[in-house]
C-alpha cells in the first residue's frame, strides 16, 4: 500500500483547501444574490453565517480527518465504531463521485469557452461556432480532458501535485480577478455595479428566504459534507492549530467570494449600459449558466475583438483554474479509500476512478435533460446538507469528546481553556442541526 502524504506547509494547506471551497458557485452564483438580496448587507449575513455554520462543520471535517489519518470510510467507521459510519462514508464517496460527473462537463465547457476566445481572435468562424455549439462530441471531448487534467494533478499525490498545484493555480486565480476588476472597473456602467454590491439595503436582510439561501451557499460553497476537508485534513501536520487553520481556509474562501463579486456585478452592468438584458423576467438579475455563457461573452464581444479576445481568454481561464481546484480534492476522497483500504496504487487508482467518473458523465450527456438538473438537485441539494448533518451528529453526539479535545490539544496544548473549545462542541451538537435541518427543509 502507498504510504500517506502529508501537507508540507502551512500555506500549502490553505491554498488546497481553500481551493477546494473556491469553485463555481463562488463565481457564478455569490455575486448575483449578493446583488439581488440587499448588496453589502447580504455579505454581512454571509460572512456571519460563513462562521456560525460552515466554519464549525469544517472543524468537524479537519478534526476527524487529522485524528483518524484515514479516508472517509474508515475515518467514520473508526470515530463511530459501527457500520453506520463506514456506510456514511460510502455514501460520501458516491456523492462526490457524482458531483465530479457533472462537474467535470461544466469544467469542460469553461475549456471549450476559453479556446473559442483564441479561435475568435484569428477569425476561425467555424471552430469557434463548434466550440460554443452543445453537442455530444465536444461535450465528451472537453469533459475528458478535464478528468485528465485533474488526474494528472492527483496522480502526483498530495504534496507534488496536489499542494504544489494549489501553489501555483490560486495565486493565478485571484492575480486574474484582480486584473479584470481593475480593467472592467474603467468601463462606463462599472460604477452602477459598484453601487449595487456594496451599498447596504438592510430592509431586504431579514426576509427568511434570503437567510436560507445565505446559509445554503455559506454552507455549499465551504464544499463541506462530501469529505473533501476530512480527506484534506487527514494530511495535515499534528503541531498545526486546527481552529486557526481552519479559519484561514473560511476567511480565504469569503474573500475570494467577495472578490468575485467586485468583477462580476461591475461586468453586468457595464452590460447593461452597453444595451445587453442582464435582468430575467422575474426582475432579478441573470445568474450561474445563463450569466457565465451568454451575459459575459454577448459584453465581451461588445468589446472589439482584440480587447474582447483577450478579456474573454483571461476569464474563462480564471474559470478553467476555478474549476480545476475543486475538482482534484473530489477526486482525492475516492482515490485516498481506494489506495489505502483496497491496496491500489495511486496512479492506478487515480485514472481508473477517473474513467469510472467520465462513463457516468457520458450517461449524463447522452441523456442530458433527464439527468444533469437531476443529478446535480440529489447530490448538492439533498445529499450534501444530510450528510453535513450526520457528520455533526457524529462529532458532537458519538465521538468521544476526550478524544475530540486530545486532537485540537497536539496542535495547541491550551485548547481546553480557549474560547473555541468552550464554544464549538455544544454548539456542533445543538446549533449546527437545527440550522441544518431548517435549511434543508426550506429547500424542500
Amino acid at each position: 500500500m502507498s504510504a500517506r502524504g502529508q501537507f508540507s506547509s502551512r500555506i500549502g494547506f490553505i491554498l488546497a483547501a481553500a481551493g477546494s471551497a473556491v469553485g463555481l458557485g463562488n463565481i457564478w452564483g455569490f455575486p448575483t444574490q449578493v446583488a439581488s438580496n440587499g448588496g453589502a448587507a447580504f455579505v454581512l449575513v454571509y460572512i456571519i453565517l460563513a462562521f456560525c455554520l460552515a466554519y464549525p462543520v469544517l472543524m468537524a471535517e479537519l478534526t476527524i480527518g487529522r485524528a483518524t489519518r484515514s479516508n472517509m470510510v474508515d475515518a467514520l467507521g473508526e470515530v463511530t465504531g459501527s457500520k453506520i459510519g463506514r456506510a456514511t462514508g460510502v455514501w460520501g464517496f458516491v456523492t462526490v463521485s457524482l458531483i465530479l460527473s457533472f462537474y467535470a462537463l461544466v469544467g469542460g465547457w469553461m475549456f471549450a469557452y476559453m479556446l473559442e476566445s483564441i479561435s475568435e481572435l484569428f477569425g476561425s468562424k467555424n471552430l469557434s461556432e463548434w466550440l460554443t455549439g452543445f453537442s455530444h462530441t465536444r461535450n465528451l471531448l472537453f469533459c475528458a480532458l478535464f478528468m485528465g487534467l485533474t488526474a494528472a494533478i492527483v496522480t502526483g499525490g498530495v504534496s507534488d501535485g496536489i499542494e504544489r498545484w494549489s501553489k501555483r493555480l490560486m495565486p493565478t486565480l485571484i492575480a486574474i480577478i484582480v486584473l479584470l476588476i481593475i480593467y472592467v472597473s474603467t468601463l462606463d456602467g462599472a460604477m452602477d455595479g459598484w453601487k449595487a454590491y456594496w451599498v447596504p439595503d438592510f430592509s431586504s436582510v431579514f426576509n427568511p428566504d434570503l437567510l436560507v439561501s445565505a446559509m445554503g451557499q455559506a454552507f455549499f460553497s465551504m464544499s463541506l459534507g462530501v469529505g473533501t476537508m476530512l480527506v484534506y485534513g487527514s494530511y495535515v501536520s499534528k503541531e498545526e492549530n486546527l481552529p486557526s487553520l481552519g479559519a484561514s481556509v473560511a476567511l480565504v474562501d469569503i474573500g475570494v467570494a467577495v472578490l468575485a463579486g467586485l468583477l462580476i456585478i461591475p461586468a453586468m452592468y457595464v452590460a447593461l449600459n452597453n444595451g445587453i438584458q442582464i435582468f430575467g423576467e422575474n426582475g432579478e438579475l441573470i445568474s450561474e449558466d445563463s450569466l457565465i455563457f451568454t451575459v459575459l461573452p454577448t459584453l465581451f464581444d461588445s468589446m472589439g475583438a482584440v480587447v474582447g479576445g483577450i478579456v474573454a481568454f483571461a476569464f474563462f481561464t480564471l474559470m478553467v483554474v476555478a474549476s480545476l481546484t475543486s475538482s482534484i480534492s473530489m477526486l482525492e476522497v475516492p482515490v485516498a479509500y481506494v489506495v489505502e483500504s483496497k491496496g491500489v496504487m495511486r496512479k492506478k487508482a487515480v485514472w481508473l476512478l477517473c474513467i469510472a467518473i467520465f462513463c457516468v458523465s457520458a450517461i449524463i450527456v447522452f441523456n442530458f435533460n433527464a439527468l444533469f438538473g437531476l443529478v446535480i438537485a440529489a447530490t448538492t441539494k439533498y445529499s450534501q446538507p444530510l450528510l453535513g448533518l450526520l457528520l455533526c451528529i457524529f462529532t458532537g453526539w458519538v465521538w468521544h469528546r476526550d478524544k475530540v479535545l486530545a486532537e485540537l490539544k497536539e496542535g495547541n496544548p491550551e485548547a481546553e481553556n480557549g474560547l473555541f473549545w468552550k464554544i464549538w462542541p455544544w454548539y456542533l451538537r445543538f446549533v449546527c442541526p437545527v440550522i441544518i435541518v431548517v435549511m434543508f427543509y426550506r429547500s424542500l
